[in-house]
């Protein structure tokens, strides 16, 4: 995503999941929100990353994300009591792991992303599934307009670092909004769980862990260019930004200090 104040920043986002959206399933809502073009709101489009806009880059962006699991996320939402016929939107879906999974677990889910690329291939995947149930819609965080009732949950994973801070919370708050009360926001996402004076030891051990083949995961490479061009932020600025959406955090779990998974109910 991209300001249009400050200019592009092509970049690769380090461990993202999310993508950038176009089009719609056959039998689904024949509608696509039109990105935001007020002069003053960010292009969310070029902040994307260039790659996740390339078909080819696409086809093997599952391999390198390592095909992550989303039934901890399904299981999460369940346990909030959503259901067969709850109605789940899923921002920044990329090629939609946890989308498909959860179309066959819940009543409807909306996959909503920026990058015509990954919803292209999600469209595909859905309809080879026959998953009459989902929904794509090109939009972003900031551009996504909620049509119809609101919300039983909204779920992100590695998609919300592309927005820095003060957007962020812009984010949050328009998420708190699509959802009904009680409503339940999965947020998954490189968030950094430390100080800024552990700064260089936690990030010593994380490109120690890197992978060497692009392909098959992220390099340190990647991880440096993820630090200097995208907005992860720090779990202390994170969390004040949530309650100040009218969220309350039920559940939190960090991996490496680097990967953080929330269970947040809307007040």
């Amino acid at each position: 995503m991209k300001y249009l104040v400050l200019g592009p920043r092509p970049r690769r986002a380090a461990g993202s999941a999310g993508g950038s959206a176009a089009g719609l399933l056959p039998g689904s809502l024949a509608r696509q929100n039109v990105l935001v073009a007020d002069s003053w709101m960010i292009d969310e489009l070029a902040y994307a990353g260039p790659e996740h806009l390339d078909a080819a880059f696409v086809a093997g962006f599952d391999r390198k994300q390592g095909y992550p699991d989303p039934i901890e996320d399904l299981d999460a939402l369940a346990a909030q009591g959503l259901g067969a016929d709850s109605a789940v939107v899923d921002l920044g879906t990329g090629t939609g792991q946890f989308a498909l999974g959860a179309a066959r677990r819940f009543g409807r889910v909306t996959a909503v992303d920026v990058s015509p690329a990954m919803l292209d291939l999600l469209r595909e995947r859905a309809a080879d599934a026959g998953l009459g149930n989902l929904d794509c819609v090109r939009a972003g965080f900031l551009s996504y307009s909620h049509a119809g009732p609101p919300a039983d949950a909204v779920y992100t994973r590695h998609a919300l670092h592309q927005l820095p801070d003060f957007w962020k919370a812009l984010a949050l708050d328009r998420i708190a909004r699509m959802l009904r009360p009680g409503g339940v926001l999965r947020l998954r996402d490189l968030i950094y769980d430390f100080r800024p004076a552990e700064t260089e030891e936690v990030f010593r051990n994380w490109f120690g862990h890197a992978a060497t083949d692009p392909a098959e995961g992220y390099t340190g490479e990647d991880y440096a260019e993820h630090i200097r061009t995208e907005f992860s932020t720090f779990r202390w600025l994170l969390e004040p930004m949530l309650a100040e959406a009218g969220f309350e955090i039920t559940d939190a779990k960090y991996q490496g200090r680097l990967y953080g998974a929330y269970t947040c109910v809307r007040r």
